[in-house]
């Protein structure tokens, strides 16, 4: 029975098994965990892992960068005067994925903006390339002038577009080129001083990011501003500056060298008033600029200085009380022997015993060994060294060298004969000018510079700075006391007046008497020097410098000036080369100055005979002789009414006809342009009572423009003058502007001559 009953249980309990739903369930459970946490690794690869990336990419295609080019510094002169400025400009630019037919647009577009045959960038070919490479950006042109924008935009080319950039901009072209240097098509200083300090006159650029849609629609923008770059002060006088590459230039014409230095420094601060090279370029053509023409050869050239540092012999000399001025040295007949090596004077030049100052007036090799070999090597080599030659000076600019001299363990048996009449040694222009300046100003070195560190500050781009201070050059003064960094006593202030003296006596009587100047007195050295030969390595026959150094006036001196000359065809000699460039330099930079004349005015050499001075008060001297210089050069017909007025006709009133005064002022000389003015004041005088004034109205004539007033103005601001109002100009004479043709107030055609007398 009980087995029944288990079967019974069996039967009504059958073995349990799970139901297929419920294992279905499970399933579907597994795989949605699976897939959710398949999801959050992928989200945590994205989100976590490689958030930076995607942020980025998406950066990239919702928002555009741009770069927002900070101002660059604007270069001063002494006086304030942009010498390197910034202007903006339009640089033209393409999105290609809107132009249909890109070679047809780069063959328009190319007839435009390819201005310069040297740039090839603007090409139609590369143009072409550009567009094809750039998708939705390339550039057309950088930086074209507004002629050519002007023309780009009146062609309303579809996705031709614009953008402002700033450019660098040289008001004065070519002037003190080697000095600023240029800047390259990415606002990048590239030579001079935008290269030392570019990362100064830079700037730090900002940003501009703009937020675009799938079709590349602006949204929105948020920028960040740039800081403008410094602005920094030169030392360089710009009419100092223009005299001197003006004289360089004269000089050059008439010596077809392969270039020349002029320096001019203020030898009481040792500040560089003017720098000029030739040849020289214009830095807003920077394309055109070739390697050779970058080269700064007052710092970076190193010439053996001949004769012109033989003032370190004597001045040693002098120094150490071993002669004076008048002791005798035996110049031994123009012939010394030194370890075996025989030195001559200058054929012609046999000298034998004569007082000191006249072996320097004469130039003398014998006497400025003579002089060398009293001081000894150890302490000669000591007053180079002092005088700042064999080590740079520290002057603000790019590539300077430090010259060549050896110390005297490396001297050879004759060096110091070579070295004391200026071979074997190497020097720069800069360390020569500041030599002379060391011997002008009481015997301290000032190092030379062409910056005024202490002004330099962070400005409003469209203000001129408040910490920057004009520091017009004022003649005069002494050395700084205490003495800046670098400066120190060389010479006693003795020996200094004495090698002034026995300076001043070159240029009198020795040497350097085409280094004279009217109404100053000055004082230098000659120099002509052999140049090696690269092919034979020993001293060319053919290839010479000519250089002068000096300063003015004698008794409170001013300036310093060198000029150095690199093989000029014909004559060579220092004397007939440079010094003529010295006198017109230091002539003209005087009488700007106005530096009182510390010796009696001469008459000028080209005058046959005695001329009254022109004045002030005398402006009608010789006014028929510029006035028909001004109707020659300009072609004028007998008719014209810009000629003089002509006397007046027979038919005018008797009271104008023939008057005694008139008569008695016309035989003692009196100028035709103030006889007629004294007719018409009295013809003026006569009809007032019976005659009704009749009032008139001028308009103006615009085919003519009005002669400016350039009475009293130096002459170069006579030629900026003329140049702005749209005028050539004739200049006769130098100096200050006496007279000019037409007066002031004329209405003249444009591009009219009009002629300016100058004077002193």
């Amino acid at each position: 029975m009980q087995a029944a009953v288990r079967t019974v249980r069996s039967r009504n309990n059958p073995p349990r098994v799970i139901p297929l739903k419920r294992t279905r369930f499970w399933i579907i459970c597994l795989f949605f965990l699976l897939w959710a946490f398949a999801i959050g690794i992928r989200l945590f690869m994205l989100q976590v892992v490689r958030h930076q990336d995607y942020v980025e990419r998406a950066q990239k295609q919702q928002q555009r960068t741009f770069e927002v080019a900070p101002r660059r510094g604007v270069l001063y002169d002494r006086n304030l005067r942009e010498l390197a400025m910034t202007v903006q400009v339009d640089s033209i630019y393409a999105d290609p994925s809107e132009i249909d037919d890109k070679k047809a647009a780069a063959h328009i577009l190319a007839a435009l903006v390819h201005t310069d045959p040297e740039d090839a960038k603007t090409t139609e070919s590369e143009i072409v390339a550009r567009l094809n490479a750039g998708h939705n950006f390339a550039w057309i042109a950088r930086r074209v002038i507004p002629d050519v924008s002007a023309r780009v935009h009146a062609l309303n080319m579809k996705g031709i577009y614009y953008q402002k950039e700033f450019q660098r901009f040289y008001p004065d072209n070519d002037i003190a080129a080697q000095v600023l240097g240029f800047v390259g098509a990415d606002d990048n200083g590239l030579s001079g001083l935008e290269q030392k300090f570019d990362e100064q006159l830079h700037g730090i650029p900002g940003e501009m990011y703009t937020a675009m849609d799938a079709r590349r629609q602006v949204l929105g923008s948020s920028e960040s501003e740039p800081e403008p770059g410094l602005n920094m002060a030169l030392t360089i006088d710009g009419n100092i500056q223009f005299l001197a590459e003006k004289a360089l230039d004269h000089a050059m014409q008439k010596t077809q060298a392969l270039n020349g230095t002029v320096v001019v420094q203020d030898l009481h601060t040792g500040q560089i008033l003017a720098l000029a090279i030739r040849p020289s370029f214009n830095p807003n053509n920077f394309r055109h600029i070739t390697p050779a023409l970058l080269k700064n050869h007052a710092v970076s050239d190193v010439y053996e200085p001949g004769s012109t540092f033989k003032l370190v012999a004597y001045a040693s000399a002098l120094d150490q009380q071993l002669v004076t001025p008048d002791d005798p040295v035996n110049c031994l007949g123009g012939k010394i022997t030194i370890a075996g090596r025989v030195i001559h004077d200058n054929q012609g030049e046999h000298f034998g015993i004569i007082p000191v100052h006249k072996a320097l007036e004469e130039s003398s090799d014998v006497g400025a060994i003579q002089m060398a070999l009293k001081v000894g090597p150890d302490r000669f080599y000591q007053y180079i060294r002092d005088f700042g030659f064999g080590s740079r000076s520290g002057i603000e600019l790019p590539g300077e060298t430090r010259g060549l001299l050896q110390p005297v363990k490396r001297w050879g048996g004759s060096s110091i004969g070579s070295i004391a009449i200026g071979q074997e040694v190497a020097v720069t222009p800069v360390q020569l000018v500041t030599m002379v300046s060391t011997i002008a100003n009481g015997g301290v070195y000032l190092p030379p510079h062409v910056l005024f560190r202490n002004q330099v500050e962070l400005t409003d781009p469209d203000q001129k700075p408040a910490t920057l201070q004009a520091a017009p050059f004022k003649p005069g003064g002494d050395v700084p006391f205490p003495l800046p960094s670098g400066a120190h006593r060389v010479i006693s202030t003795l020996t200094a007046a004495q090698m002034r003296k026995m300076m001043e006596g070159v240029v009198l009587f020795g040497t350097g008497k085409e280094a004279q100047l009217n109404g100053y007195s000055s004082g230098g050295k000659t120099g002509t020097a052999q140049k090696i030969d690269p092919a034979t390595h020993t001293y060319s026959k053919s290839m010479h410098i000519a250089s002068f150094a000096g300063f003015a006036p004698v008794n409170n001196p001013v300036i310093s000036v060198a000029v150095i000359m690199d093989s000029p065809k014909g004559s060579y000699y220092g004397a007939s080369v440079s010094a003529p460039v010295f006198a017109e330099v230091a002539q003209q930079v005087l009488e700007y100055l106005g530096v009182p004349h510390d010796i009696d005015l001469r008459p000028s050499k080209a005058s046959t005979k005695p001329e009254k001075p022109i004045t002030e008060d005398d402006t009608a001297q010789d006014a028929s002789d510029i006035q028909a210089l001004y109707d020659a050069t300009n072609d004028l017909p007998s008719d014209d009414p810009l000629r003089a007025p002509a006397s007046p006709p027979a038919a005018q009133p008797p009271v104008q006809a023939a008057s005694p005064a008139t008569n008695a002022n016309s035989a003692k000389g009196q100028p035709a342009v103030q006889q007629a003015t004294t007719s018409a004041l009295q013809n003026s005088a006569q009809q007032a009572p019976t005659e009704t004034a009749t009032k008139t109205v001028t308009l103006p004539d615009p085919t003519r423009i009005r002669v400016p007033s350039l009475i009293g103005l130096p002459v170069r601001k006579v030629i900026e003058q003329a140049a702005a109002a749209g005028l050539e100009v004739k200049i006769l004479g130098n100096g200050t502007a006496r007279q000019q043709v037409p007066d002031p107030g004329t209405m003249v055609p444009p591009g009219t001559r009009i002629v300016v007398r100058c004077g002193k």
